[in-house]
């Protein structure tokens, strides 16, 4: 592959990706920093001795059946996260709901993510499933983005010296801080 096309490759997935790339930067950092958005939950429907199996086969249908119940009305979801005592619906970077399996019975709350809370899901791949598969196209795409940088760098005779140097410095400050 020539220079010209591989700088241009370089360039056009890197603009492509840059919104992508903002996002993980953003929430993550913000995330770290100790702002994780927030998430209000309000009950809306209780069931007394009612009881819902999170390893039956028909998991979804289950939920969509109690949802109903509970008078949620058109909600449509992907499928159910099961965790502990608790299922949630997904994608949860939008409102969603948890069903809390207590021993007296059956709790369903309505989630509401706000921006922030919602972009942390995102960014954990929680989000809707097309959103995943983009977010897989990402990462590989996100790697030939760094290999391309490196070779056109190491490649050009005038800034092999500085890529080199500063690739060694950027690997030896992530191994230290890894160990």
């Amino acid at each position: 592959m020539n220079r010209k096309l591989l700088i241009t490759l370089h360039m056009y997935l890197s603009a492509f990706f840059a919104p992508a790339v903002l996002l993980v930067a953003i929430s993550g950092g913000l995330y770290l920093v100790g702002i994780k958005g927030e998430v209000k939950q309000d009950v809306v429907y209780r069931a007394d001795g009612m009881s819902i199996d999170s390893d039956s086969a028909t998991l979804k249908a289950d939920v969509t059946e109690l949802l109903a119940s509970a008078g949620v009305q058109a909600y449509n979801f992907e499928y159910v996260k099961v965790k502990g005592s608790s299922l949630y619906t997904r994608p949860s970077s939008a409102d969603h709901y948890i069903i809390n399996i207590e021993p007296t019975g059956l709790e369903v709350v309505h989630a509401r993510p706000n921006l922030q809370s919602r972009l942390i899901e995102l960014h954990k791949g929680h989000g809707p499933t097309a959103f995943k598969t983009f977010q897989k196209i990402f990462a590989a795409g996100l790697v030939l983005i760094i290999l391309s940088g490196l070779w056109l760098g190491i490649s050009a005779a005038r800034l092999r010296r500085s890529t080199s140097l500063t690739l060694a410095a950027g690997a030896l400050v992530f191994a230290l801080l890894l160990f």
